[in-house]
C-alpha cells in the first residue's frame, strides 16, 4: 500500500508487446506470439488482404519482430527523450508551459464544466450545454479551445516539429506528431484539463466508465498531411474515454467515423460520420471502434487525449481483455496501479 503523500506509480499491461500489432498495408491488428502463431491465427486473413509470397510473410515477421523490440525499449527511450527536450529545447511559445488559465477555453466548455460542478447537476441538464453526436453511440462534441490558443499551440507544435529534438511516435498506429509528455506540456496544460474540466463532464456522461474515477492520461497531437499520414484504420482506444479536439490548419476530408463498441456484433454497419471543427472536441467511449478518412487537401492537426480510469483497467486490460499483467512503467505507464483507489464505488462501475 502506497504511504500518504507518495506519488503513485503506473503500470502497463504486459501484452502491450504482444497484441494489438497494427499492421498498416493489410489493415490489420495482430497478435504475434510468433511465427508458427501468426501463420496459424491470421494465416488466411493475410492471404485474402495480399499477404501472397513467401516473401511477403517474411517481410510482415521481420516488421513484427522489430514493432515488438520497438515497444520493448519505448519507455526508456521515451524518457531519455523527455530529457534532452527539457535541457535543450527552446520553445516559440514559452507562455503555453504555464499553468493553463480559462482564457484559453472556449466559453461554452467553462460554462458546461461549471454545470458540472454545480449542486444538482445531471445528465439532461449537461447535454442541453453541448452537441449530442449519436444518442445511441454516446458521442458528443463541444468547443473546447479559443481560436488564438488552437493557433499558439500549432506555432509551438510546428517549431518543435522543425527542430533537431528528438521525436517520438504518437501512438502505434500514426506516424507523425507529437507526444505532450515528452514535449513538456503534459503537467501544465493536460493534468489541469483533466483534473479541473474533463473529469466533472465525464463524471456525468459516462458514469460507468469511469468517468468520475480518471487518474491518469496519455495525450498526443496526431498530424495529417501529404506525404506523410494520411489515414487512419479502424480501432479502438487504449482507454475508458477519449477526446479528439481538432486545432487546424485548413485541410478538407479526413472525418472521423465510428462503429459500435469492439465487442459488439456488426461492429461497422452502416458508421457514422464527423466531421472535425476547429477549436471543438469530440467525447467518446475507448472501446468505440473508430478511424479517420482520408484526407483531402490541407494539413489537420489533432490534440487527443486518452482518459484512463485505474479502478476500472485494473480489473480487465481493454487490450488483450484479460486480468492485467502488470509491469511497472514511467509516469503514468498505461494507467494501470498496483493498488485500487481508497473511494472507489466498484458497484456504480458495473
Amino acid at each position: 500500500m502506497a504511504t500518504a503523500g507518495a506519488p503513485r506509480r503506473f503500470c502497463r499491461c504486459a501484452c502491450f508487446c504482444s497484441e494489438n500489432l497494427y499492421v498498416a498495408r493489410y489493415g490489420l491488428h495482430v497478435r504475434f506470439r510468433g511465427e508458427q502463431q501468426l501463420r496459424q491465427d491470421y494465416g488466411p486473413i493475410l492471404r485474402s488482404r495480399g499477404c501472397v509470397s513467401p516473401r511477403d510473410f517474411q517481410q510482415l515477421l521481420e516488421e513484427l519482430k522489430q514493432e515488438v523490440e520497438r515497444r520493448q525499449r519505448l519507455g526508456q527511450e521515451s524518457a531519455a527523450r523527455k530529457a534532452l527536450i527539457a535541457s535543450s529545447y527552446h520553445p516559440a511559445r514559452p507562455e503555453l508551459y504555464s499553468p493553463l488559465q480559462d482564457v484559453a477555453l472556449a466559453p461554452e466548455f467553462l460554462a458546461a464544466a461549471e454545470y458540472s460542478t454545480s449542486p444538482g447537476a445531471n445528465l439532461e441538464g449537461l447535454l442541453q450545454r453541448l452537441e449530442t453526436v449519436s444518442e445511441d453511440k454516446r458521442i458528443y462534441r463541444l468547443p473546447v479551445f479559443t481560436a488564438p490558443f488552437c493557433q499558439a499551440l500549432l506555432e509551438e507544435l510546428e517549431h518543435f516539429e522543425q527542430s533537431d529534438m528528438p521525436k517520438g511516435r504518437p501512438n502505434t498506429m500514426n506516424n507523425y506528431g507529437v507526444l505532450l509528455h515528452e514535449l513538456g506540456l503534459d503537467e501544465p496544460l493536460v493534468t489541469p484539463l483533466r483534473e479541473r474540466f474533463l473529469q466533472p463532464l465525464m463524471a456525468l456522461l459516462y458514469p460507468d466508465c469511469g468517468g468520475g474515477w480518471l487518474d491518469s492520461h496519455r495525450a498526443f497531437v496526431v498530424k495529417y498531411a501529404p506525404g506523410q499520414d494520411r489515414e487512419l484504420g479502424c480501432h479502438y482506444d487504449n482507454a475508458e474515454l477519449t477526446i479528439n479536439v481538432a486545432l487546424g490548419k485548413a485541410f478538407t476530408g479526413g472525418a472521423l467515423y465510428f462503429g459500435g463498441l469492439f465487442q459488439a456484433p456488426s461492429i461497422l454497419a452502416r458508421p457514422l460520420e464527423v466531421a472535425h471543427v476547429v477549436g471543438q472536441g469530440i467525447l467518446h467511449r475507448g472501446g468505440q471502434l473508430h478511424g479517420a478518412r482520408p484526407l483531402g487537401t490541407g494539413e489537420r492537426w489533432n490534440l487527443v487525449v486518452w482518459l484512463r480510469a485505474s479502478a476500472v483497467r485494473n480489473r480487465l486490460c481493454p487490450m488483450c481483455c484479460r486480468t492485467p499483467n502488470l509491469v511497472d512503467d514511467e509516469g503514468f505507464g498505461d494507467g494501470f496501479t498496483r493498488e485500487e483507489p481508497t473511494t472507489v464505488d466498484v458497484c456504480a462501475l458495473t
